[in-house]
């Protein structure tokens, strides 16, 4: 005599521990990001970042990434 057993598990669902509420009600706050909302000025961010990399290259202790194997 030969018995099958067969078991099945449901999904596991990765929000299911109330992180889905939780993004919700992030994403709900008067100070969430919402890029499709806010306009991105290209030319002040680019030199934001030019700022930011100068700052970098008077740093002492700058070396480069690009550099390393």
């Amino acid at each position: 005599m030969t018995f099958f057993h067969s078991i099945a598990f449901a999904e596991a669902d990765p929000l299911d521990d109330g992180l889905r509420e939780e993004i919700a009600a992030e994403q709900r706050e008067p100070e969430a990001i919402d890029s499709l909302d806010d306009a991105v000025d290209e030319s002040a961010l680019s030199d934001y970042w030019k700022g930011v990399q100068t700052d970098i290259e008077h740093d002492p202790e700058w070396f480069h990434f690009s550099e390393d194997e």
